[in-house]
Parts: structure tokens; sequence; C-alpha cells
């Protein structure tokens, strides 16, 4: 079977060029490199690859990532351990960027389990190492559990409903059968797939996302040199809520401010962009600087 081609089109990449303005020799940092879409854009103006750093938790992507930039630091580690690491090494970077997204090395590998397009196993980790599964949630956790979880992390309203369809269906193995098991909840469809709501819960769930992303964001603040700019890209309300919250919460006012908002409201892809890349529809681009005093 020939090996599968994964094509990656960097999200809102003009967008975050724009509000980061990468100057010659600034230092970056790239919490979330995936396969180096944004990276090889801005070190291509900072010209600094010395001055870099990517990382990833998962371990195919920095595979990939130290063939594409041999000079460069790269380093396999989930976001939060990452930041606190360089937190606690007094680390200070010009730029740092955060894309909160699932990549397309994972929705395009039927084996990863993130996507019902393809069928696969119910897998969904971003790092294969850890030990919780998206097969594990579906096929042993109790029926109230599942509904909280997809009521709290997929915002789905038939939370409930889905759940029991769940547990009626057990055991379920791949992709594919869940989605059909959540679609038979549903008599109309509309644009969005049934399913895509459980998937994004699953992931959330498997890969501690929202934790991860609300206990990362004031490290991220605190690695900024004086003057520099982080830019944060979203994908759902609940990881922008928490982007915003964080940012309004720094911002302050007056003496108190650590960052100005370099956006008042989120910037999101353009028509020509997501019919090029639908996956951009939904992504949310927030980005602050940090004040100089």
């Amino acid at each position: 079977m020939p090996k599968q081609k994964i094509v990656h089109n960097p999200v809102l990449l003009r967008e975050v060029l724009h509000l980061l303005a990468p100057k010659a020799g600034e230092s970056y940092l790239d919490l979330t490199a995936g396969l180096g879409g944004h990276a090889g854009a801005i070190l291509e103006l900072t010209r600094a690859p010395k001055q870099a750093l990517l990382i990833d938790r998962d371990p195919e992507a920095v595979k990939m990532l130290k063939k594409k930039f041999k000079d460069i630091d790269i380093l396999q580690s989930d976001f939060l351990a990452a930041s606190q690491e360089l937190v606690e090494r007094g680390k200070r970077f010009d730029l740092i960027l955060a894309d909160l997204g699932v990549s397309s090395l994972h929705f395009e590998q039927a084996l990863r389990g993130f996507s019902f397009v393809r069928p696969g196993p119910l897998d969904m980790r971003m790092d294969n190492s850890q030990h919780l599964t998206a097969g594990e949630i579906v096929n042993h956790w109790d029926e109230q559990k599942i509904a909280n979880l997809l009521k709290n992390y997929g915002e789905e309203p038939k939370s409930r409903a889905v759940a029991a369809k769940i547990v009626t269906n057990r055991p379920i193995h791949s992709t594919d059968q869940l989605a059909k098991v959540v679609a038979s909840t549903y008599r109309f469809r509309s644009k969005t797939h049934p399913a895509t709501r459980t998937f994004q819960a699953l992931r959330i769930a498997v890969n501690d996302e929202l934790a991860q992303i609300q206990d990362s964001l004031p490290l991220m603040l605190q690695l900024l040199e004086p003057g520099g700019r982080l830019a944060v890209i979203s994908f759902h309300s609940l990881e922008d809520r928490l982007v915003k919250q964080a940012f309004k919460e720094a911002a302050g006012q007056g003496y108190e401010a650590e960052i100005r908002l370099l956006s008042k409201k989120p910037i999101t892809a353009k028509a020509e962009e997501i019919a090029l890349n639908p996956r951009a529809r939904s992504a949310k681009l927030r980005a602050v600087a940090k004040i100089k005093t």
C-alpha cells in the first residue's frame, strides 16, 4: 500500500506574520510546530535558526520537523511541560506561536483515529505513548460520564441520547462505526456531520487539551521578552474562551497591564482561504505584545 501523502496548509499564515511581525535576529518559540508550516515562514524572516525552538508532542511530527529543519533545536513535548521547563530555565523569546488545532498529520492518517472520514481505530492520542484512548472512553466509561464529557467538551445538545446510543451499541472499535452510531440519534442533517461534536469531545478528553491550554497561557506570557509578541490560534469556542479570558486579565488596567492586545477581536480566515482549506473556517487568531516597561 503506497504511503499517504500529507498536504499541510498553515492556517491564517498571512495574518500570523502580520501580527507577529518577525524581524531579522529575533528569537522564536513554536509550541505546536506540527509540520512546520508557520515555522518555515517565520524563520525565513528572522534568519536566526540558532535562536529558534520548535516543539511538538507528536513523535512522528518531530521526526518530520528534524528532516525539514536541520539547524534548529526541536523538542518532543506537550506545550504545557515545555512551557514549564522553559520558564524554570529563565528562557525568553521575541516571538511565540501556539496553533492549538489538530494538524493534517492527525486528520489524514486513518490509523490515528482522529477523523470519521476514513475508517480507523478509536485512538486520538497526539502522543501515542499515552495510555488513555478514545476507545477506552467509548467502551468502558459509564453512560453518565460519557454524557457529561459530550456536553462539556463537545457542547453536544443531545449528549444524553448520544451517550445512551454509544453504550447500547458497544463494543465500538472504529471511527466510522462510532460516527454511524452518533448519526443515528439525529433525524435531520445539517452541513456539519452530527458526529463532529462527539469526536471533538473525545479528542479533548484523550489529550487533556483544555487543562493544557489554561495552565500554559500564563507561562507563555512569562516567556515573552519585553516588546515580544504572542499569537494563539484556536479552533472552537472552548479554546477561544480560555485565550480571550487569559489575555483580558493580563491586559488589565493602567499600570497593572502586562500586555496590550494586537487586535480587539479574534481574526478569522477570509473566504478565499476557506475555499482552499476548509479547516480554516473555525480558526480564530488572537495576539498580544508584552509591554516593554
